[in-house]
């Protein structure tokens, strides 16, 4: 019997605190970003519609004429001219119909596209805070699912609305002009039809809300479960990972069984009612002719017209589905788009000027959120070029925090950091994080050649300047032993790399991009003891004339620092050197102790 899982299944994206969008602000925000531009291609389509919709209709107005005057009358001529009239009605039906269908699909691939990028580019650019309070899965299903469904909706949904709407209009014409009597039974049937299609679309909005938050579920199970892999199978997961998984499945089969249900009661409850007037009407139609009222043209015609009519109020009874859809997906895609970076340039923001590099944290506090408790309080210090300063302490005392600050990141909520005196609020983004340069315990590379994630940075630099760099990160050996060299790919996070190999191309990034400013964060923890010494010796060039802070647990590896900075609950609360701090027998004294490390003898 498997076990139910113990860890909670992901959830839908909660939702934002952006005031909801009512539906007619919706269609009007979607028309105006997304249609307004190809307006013409979008009228062409339209109009394209409505001839298609004209032709129908004239199809079956042509029955009447056709069946009393071949059949019936024997009219000269009839047997030529009907029949070639009913194949020019049915061509340009199929020319518009086709030039319709190109229409709507390049105005709706564009719309995917406009949307994807558009949300892509406000999620590469929102806040780490923001990105962090999702998990990734989630804006993937944005991107790639709630793109489609506004399409639909916005292009092929409208205009194939308009289209059977019109079709149901020139139907009913059709009947009242064959008999008017006859046509009040319909004052009966559209009533109805209407309420029912109204009915089941509230259980088809709510179906498709449901079935959409669960689709960003499932995107989010997969990705974890995939990118911690190793993890699952190490510790003979499989089973509890496909189970949970699987109730993530189960609940999106159950919104979307909801919705296809909703959808399978409307059309067919539409036409049932539809199939019951026809039977009444020819009932009535029959009695009619016997009494010489009607004639057999006029009801063959006013039958057709039913007919038509019946299964174009179908199609509208399905696309009101791809309405609810359309307008969850814009609600959800809208309040992304609407999120606002707290991080933002000041109007009038200046360039950074290259200077001395000499960074200056002036009484700076920080917290994550506007009620959590603070992360940093008090934090005073400064570095200047060519000076390298160590943060350490215990985990959690806000090492990271610090460090993040300096790209700006996050922005302090009390105090100011200063680069050369300028406070980093003041200064254009760019032109500050040209000035900086990182190196993590878990560089990213991307899935491309080793060649491109040197050049990152710096993508117009020569290929002796791409080499130049991996050989001061002494990463130009093991490049040249790969099969490929410089052109070969590293794989997913650089997963055909080792450990030591990915740190030395991410400090071969670091030295092509050549910034006064470095930042270290645990840059030498994760490896093992050959491949950290290749590491440190390749720091300590990229670190010589640089400002340089960096974060390390081991302590080994700071010794040398200029000056170390101990942290503790987002104060620093020990200052000074190696020697000095043991020496004090405080906080640092204690961690040197736990790795065994002793203060160097007096001289």
């Amino acid at each position: 019997m498997t076990s139910l899982p113990q860890r909670p299944t992901p959830r839908a994206m909660s939702e934002r605190s952006a005031p909801e969008l009512s539906g007619r602000a919706l269609i009007g925000r979607v028309a105006r970003a997304y249609l307004v531009p190809r307006w013409m291609a979008w009228a062409g389509a339209l109009v394209a519609g409505i001839a298609a919709a004209y032709f129908t209709t004239m199809l079956v107005q042509i029955l009447e004429p056709a069946t009393n005057d071949l059949m019936v009358n024997h009219k000269p001529g009839a047997l030529v001219a009907l029949p070639l009239t009913i194949a020019a009605y049915a061509i340009a039906r199929a020319i518009a119909q086709v030039v319709q269908a190109t229409l709507v699909n390049r105005i709706g691939n564009a719309v995917v596209g406009d949307i994807q990028v558009q949300l892509f580019g406000k999620l590469v650019r929102a806040d780490l805070s923001h990105l962090r309070s999702q998990h990734s899965g989630a804006y993937v299903s944005s991107v790639l699912y709630d793109a489609g469904l506004i399409r639909e909706a916005a292009t092929a949904g409208v205009i194939n609305y308009t289209q059977h709407l019109l079709i149901v209009i020139g139907a009913i014409s059709v009947m009242v002009s064959n008999d008017r009597t006859l046509s009040i039974l319909l004052v009966v049937a559209l009533p109805a039809a209407t309420w029912i299609m109204r009915r089941f679309a509230k259980r088809t909005t709510k179906a498709a809300k449901g079935a959409m938050a669960e689709t960003s579920a499932l995107s989010t199970a997969i990705m974890e479960s995939l990118d911690g892999v190793r993890v699952v199978k190490l510790e003979n997961r499989e089973a509890y990972e496909e189970a949970r998984v699987a109730e993530v499945v189960r609940r999106r089969q159950r919104h979307l069984t909801k919705g296809a249900n909703a959808r399978a009661r409307a059309a067919p409850t539409t036409e049932l009612l539809m199939t019951l007037i026809t039977a009444a009407v020819i009932a009535y139609a029959g009695w009619r002719a016997q009494q010489g009222g009607m004639t057999v043209g006029a009801f063959v015609a006013f039958i057709a017209a039913l007919g038509v009519a019946s299964q174009s109020l179908r199609q509208l009874a399905n696309l009101q589905t791809v309405f609810a859809e359309g307008m969850s997906a814009a609600r959800r895609l809208f309040s992304a788009l609407d999120v606002e970076p707290e991080v933002q340039e000041k109007p009038g923001a200046k360039p950074l000027p290259r200077g001395e590099a000499t960074i200056r944290f002036d009484n700076v506090g920080f917290s994550y959120g506007r009620e959590g408790a603070p992360t940093l309080s008090g934090v005073d210090f400064e570095v200047r070029r060519g000076e390298t300063v160590a943060l350490v302490g215990p985990s959690g005392g806000g090492k990271t925090t610090i460090l993040n600050l300096i790209p700006r990141f996050y922005d302090p909520t009390a105090g100011r950091v200063l680069i050369d005196g300028h406070d980093l609020r003041e200064v254009t983004l760019a032109s500050l994080r040209d000035q900086v340069a990182l190196v993590t315990q878990e560089p990213f590379l991307f899935d491309d050649s080793i060649r491109a994630n040197i050049c990152y940075a710096r993508p117009g630099a020569t290929a002796e300047e791409v080499e130049a760099a991996a050989r001061a990160a002494a990463a130009h050996d093991f490049i040249m032993a790969l099969p490929e060299g410089y052109e070969t790919h590293v794989g997913e996070a650089g997963a055909r790399l080792s450990g030591g190999q990915r740190q030395r191309i991410a400090i071969a990034r670091a030295f092509l991009k050549d910034a006064p400013i470095l930042l270290l964060d645990e840059a030498t923890s994760a490896l093992d003891t050959e491949s950290e010494a290749q590491v440190q010796e390749a720091l300590k060039r990229l670190m010589a004339g640089r400002t340089t802070i960096l974060i390390a647990h081991r302590l080994s590896t700071v010794r040398g620092a200029d000056r170390i900075y101990v942290v503790d609950k987002g104060r620093i609360v020990e200052t000074g050197d190696h020697d000095a701090l043991v020496r004090k027998r405080g906080l640092y004294a204690r961690l040197a102790r736990s790795q065994h490390l002793e203060a160097e003898p007096a001289a």
